[in-house]
């Protein structure tokens, strides 16, 4: 299951903003993502255009060129 959920960093204790439907002691995998401050939110949105971008422009073509990064 993927599920998506706010949380509050409160004392090194992560807090739910809600419940979730997990038996006790379920092994989970959390991902940080910490809202930009200041001209951090600037940079952040420039990188996520500038890999948007990348994304949609690089095709299986390219890959050669990561071959070439590895010799």
């Amino acid at each position: 299951m993927t599920k998506i959920v706010e949380a509050i960093y409160e004392k090194g204790v992560l807090k739910l903003s809600v419940t979730l439907p997990l038996p006790e002691k379920s092994p989970v995998t959390v991902t940080i993502q910490s809202p930009p401050v200041g001209d951090d939110a600037e940079r952040e949105t420039w990188l996520q255009v500038s890999e948007d971008k990348l994304t949609t422009a690089w095709s299986d073509d390219d890959n050669v060129f990561n071959e070439l990064l590895q010799k």
